[in-house]
């Protein structure tokens, strides 16, 4: 059984990658957790990934280190990116939000 907490977290990434990759004919819904998003999967690529990394790192306060092999494996999928959220994510919600 998952945690709620992730879960969660990954139907928030879901609705994150369609509206900010701006994602055509997919609902959040229709991405399962675990397909890659990249190639095969979703078919995103190098220039996705770069705005996806934009975007979690200022909604979640997460600073991306320099480790490239890592990074693939984060962004593998929406399973892999909640869990790195989640155990990297400064306190977001007491954040102040800026645009």
């Amino acid at each position: 059984m998952q945690n709620p907490d992730l879960a969660s977290l990954e139907t928030e990434i879901k609705e994150l990658l369609v509206e900010a990759l701006e994602i055509p004919d997919i609902q959040p819904k229709d991405i399962d957790s675990e397909q890659p998003l990249f190639v095969e999967g979703l078919g995103l690529d190098s220039i996705d990934a770069l705005e996806l990394a934009i975007v979690i790192g200022k909604k979640y306060r997460i600073k991306m280190d320099g480790d490239v092999s890592m990074h693939k494996h984060h962004f593998g999928s929406v399973k892999n990116l909640a869990a790195f959220v989640a155990a990297n994510r400064q306190d977001a919600q007491d954040a102040p939000q800026t645009k």
